[in-house]
């Protein structure tokens, strides 16, 4: 019989201020959930902002999806953490848009519009709930390596985004080192709260090095209020805004990356699970897994029908909860509370888009790395032999090396190339084809 070392959790690597099912504070609820949003909410809103950018679209219409986007999350947070019945982690899990659909939804845009784009993530999005029940009668293809290959490919992935904001000048003019200075400022102060080993320091440490990162930055010119506000300041939902449109020659693309957002999502699942102190084994862990993934199915299909792209669970709150110690669920809650009030007055949302991109370059730097980190622990406690370092070698070479290569990408037929253009789904398929291919003799 195979002996396998016991999985590793965040009790044994990091101390837990507040567990999954812990009440806590409304304060320290506000202040940890002010953190999870600050660490989601660019990345929630910017794939609309690419594609209105990309397929120029009407002012008005890129409002509106980014109002969506948001309530969109909101609505996804509620869901994971709230977990009734079969929906949802019962974690504390944080969805957002998915980059992972820009170049399928950009074909359709050039093809067909908003009511094309709309229309293909309405009928693909149900994959995900027809999938979520059998989840769990894959977990011999979908094993604790290919979740941490995945986890740690999505930390790793991230990471160069971080430095957009630490490059970005902060103010027209100012010398290219300010920005990384700021950024350094941020990160100095996290890791001073974490070096404490007081649990209101680990808590509101992200939160005091974004506020002294504002104030530096604020000191050197380049903190400014947002733009007077244009258009309402209501965002009212509506059903099929942008009307209906299907083809289906555009269904395979947005069908397989749906396969590859499920895979991330075990991924961020599993990683928050083992953060938040409990195992990643077993039927209690694969009831999670399953409801994560029927939530974010959930999701994509009725921010569809209400003129939103699709979402997925996120990685960022990983990091957050690395950092801050807390993993109670009940923060979701005031979360979703948070993100549906940027989502429905658009005003709100305006003043936290203006946080200086050196700021949430350093405090990204920060999480993106502690995302990582989880996936080294993750393949770590699924035993890393002879058989398991070539496969993480070659996962990581793929998922690494083939981004980097767009001629190559652009030779390949349409399918391949919007599969293997993310090095998520490139380096995670490859590390799932090879453990499929490559069977663990120890399981025997």
């Amino acid at each position: 019989m195979e002996v396998l070392p016991p999985p590793i959790t965040a009790s044994s690597t990091t101390g837990i201020v507040y567990g999954l099912e812990d009440r806590i504070p409304l304060g320290t609820a506000i202040l940890v959930g002010a953190q999870h949003v600050s660490a989601m909410v660019v990345g929630t809103i910017t794939p609309p902002l690419i594609l209105a950018s990309v397929l120029k679209f009407s002012q008005a219409d890129t409002a509106y999806l980014i109002s969506v986007a948001l309530l969109a999350s909101a609505l996804g947070t509620w869901l994971q953490c709230r977990r009734r019945g079969p929906v949802g982690s019962g974690l504390l899990s944080v969805t957002g848009t998915s980059f992972a659909f820009l170049q399928p939804l950009t074909v359709a845009g050039q093809a067909g519009g908003l009511a094309l784009m709309l229309g293909l993530s309405c009928v693909t999005a149900p994959i995900l709930i027809v999938l979520a029940p059998f989840v769990s009668r894959l977990r011999k293809v979908f094993t604790p390596l290919v979740s941490g290959v995945v986890v740690l490919l999505i930390g790793v992935s991230l990471i160069p985004t971080a430095f957009y904001g630490l490059a970005a000048p902060v103010h027209p003019g100012s010398p290219p080192w300010l920005s990384l200075v700021i950024g350094l400022v941020v990160i100095a102060v996290i890791v001073g709260a974490q070096a404490t080993g007081r649990a209101w320091a680990r808590i509101a440490g992200a939160a005091c090095g974004v506020i002294v990162g504002c104030i530096v930055c604020g000191l050197a010119g380049g903190l400014h209020a947002p733009e007077p506000a244009s258009g309402a300041w209501f965002t009212q939902p509506r059903l099929l805004p942008h009307g209906f449109a299907f083809d289906w020659k555009f269904v395979p693309p947005f069908a397989f990356i749906y396969l590859v957002s499920m895979l991330e999502a075990m991924g961020d699942i599993t990683a928050t699970s083992q953060l938040s102190g409990l195992v990643t084994t077993g039927p209690e862990h694969w009831r999670r897994i399953s409801g994560g993934v029927l939530a974010d199915g959930l999701n994509s299909t009725v921010t569809a029908l209400f003129g939103g792209f699709p979402s997925a669970t996120y990685a960022q709150n990983n990091g957050v909860i690395q950092i801050t110690g807390v993993a109670s669920r009940r923060v979701g809650y005031v979360m979703a509370v948070m993100l549906a009030l940027l989502g429905l007055f658009p005003a709100i949302g305006r003043w936290v888009t203006v946080m200086p991109p050196s700021v949430l370059g350093g405090l990204a730097l920060m999480m993106f790395g502690l995302v990582a980190v989880a996936g080294v622990r993750l393949l770590i406690g699924a035993g890393l032999g002879q058989r398991e370092g070539v496969i993480v070698a070659l996962a990581l070479g793929v998922g690494l090396g083939l981004p980097t290569q767009p001629a190559l990408l652009g030779s390949l037929p349409g399918f391949l190339q919007s599969l293997l253009e993310s090095g998520i789904s490139a380096g995670g398929l490859t590390a799932l084809i090879l453990n499929i291919l490559w069977p663990d003799r120890r399981a025997g």
